[in-house]
């Protein structure tokens, strides 16, 4: 990779969009943000595509506006895939080894990854990531990196993340009409994660909580392995959408009561404590209790735990994750998010802030840009492990790029 390469993360979210910007010394191991920016999405639906037209041109605008403080083109583009039809299935491959000698080569580790895409699969899904959990080398389980060893048969055990396919088309077609070429797909949450966890929060335990407008995606580590990945369709717009009708009010007038009102304990607020809307938007008259908006937000909010602790009682690591629950997006902004998340998990809490780059830092310290700058980190981490001048990212994405370019070409002129 040369110096000064350009790479760009673009978070499609179903609320905003969020693009980033940077640039690559790869000599001076050296990451700088040069460009960021955010718009309003339209044209996305709980994280899928429902109108091609109205994405795109909200793609090409917050990428024009990212561009504005970059003042250069991106050479890379990354682009989340989210969406609530995300499934996981395990799968193992299993493959001979290859050399005489019996040496496992990182052909042979390949091949066995390979070897763990022939399942079976609905002919509306996709396979996003293939994730290598550990391999079997003969009588030796529990494995972590096979290269060099000797053996006579070699197993992957894998886990297999798929989405829909309609989506990762659409979604596919929407950049393209965007004057975008993308380089990678990677799924919102992982790109995330990859952001915001630490080495030490994955090794210990920890579920990561992304709540973003439409959905709210969460990714379970354990042992430095992702265990669990999985999309919920509710999120930070829905609170709006019930304050908008709750007061009777709009959406931009609910989102600005959201933000600088909101709580998630109703019973430490003052019962008589009113709000004056017209104080908020001129448009509005009349006044509301804080307590009535309050408890909407409670209830969605609860809405939205219950549905993560499902999740981790379904995995059986509820209450069970020393490093806790570490939250970013848009919806991680809300007051007390992070004692209400405590007292429904049962587990320690924080909100999760992008890992510090270079450049023009201030810009995305937010944790709504986790997203967007992890897809920059996933991008540089696989260009690195190409050359061989970085540890490989134990995530095989060539077939979604493969597929891909060729769901591009299919609408070139």
């Amino acid at each position: 990779m040369a110096k000064g390469n350009i790479i760009a993360g673009l978070d499609v979210g179903s609320s905003n969009m969020h693009a980033v910007i940077a640039q690559d010394f790869l000599e001076e191991d050296d990451l700088r943000i040069i460009g960021s920016g955010t718009v309003a999405s339209a044209g996305i639906r709980r994280g899928a595509i429902i109108d091609i037209e109205e994405a795109a041109e909200a793609l090409n605008n917050v990428l024009e506006e990212a561009k504005k403080t970059a003042k250069m083109p991106e050479d890379i583009t990354v682009v989340s895939v989210g969406g609530s039809e995300i499934s996981l299935q395990n799968s193992k491959g299993v493959i001979a080894v290859g050399r005489a000698d019996g040496e496992v080569t990182e052909d042979d580790v390949n091949r066995s990854i390979e070897a763990a895409q022939a399942i079976s699969m609905p002919p509306n899904k996709e396979i996003i990531h293939i994730i290598p959990k550990s391999y079997s080398l003969d009588d030796q389980e529990g494995i972590r990196d096979p290269l060099g060893m000797n053996g006579v048969r070699l197993e992957s055990n894998t886990l297999i993340i798929e989405g829909s396919s309609s989506h990762i088309k659409n979604l596919t077609k929407c950049v393209y009409q965007a004057g975008v070429k993308i380089d990678d797909m990677v799924l919102g949450p992982l790109a995330a994660a990859k952001a915001v966890l630490s080495k030490k929060q994955k090794e210990l335990g920890v579920v990561f909580i992304d709540i973003g407008g439409g959905t709210t995606s969460l990714a379970v580590f354990e042992e430095s392995e992702l265990v669990h990945v999985s999309v919920i369709p509710v999120g930070a717009s829905h609170i709006t959408n019930d304050i908008a009708i709750g007061l009777r009010t709009s959406i931009e007038t609910a989102e600005k009561i959201k933000l600088k009102y909101g709580s998630v304990f109703p019973e430490e607020v003052d019962k008589k404590e009113e709000i004056d809307l017209s104080g908020i938007d001129s448009q509005e008259e009349g006044s509301v209790l804080r307590r009535h908006i309050v408890e909407i937000i409670e209830a969605r909010m609860e809405e939205i735990f219950s549905l993560v602790g499902k999740e981790l009682k379904n995995i059986g690591k509820a209450g069970l994750l020393p490093a806790g629950a570490v939250i970013a997006g848009g919806g991680a902004k809300l007051p007390q998010t992070v004692e209400f998340a405590k007292k429904n998990l049962g587990l320690p809490a924080q909100i999760g802030f992008p890992v510090r780059l270079g450049g023009i830092m201030d810009k995305v310290d937010d944790p709504s840009f986790a997203t967007a700058i992890g897809l920059i980190l996933w991008e540089r981490e696989q260009n690195f492990a190409k050359t061989g001048n970085f540890p490989a990212l134990k995530v095989d994405i060539g077939s979604m790029k493969e597929k891909t370019m060729k769901w591009v070409e299919k609408f070139l002129p």
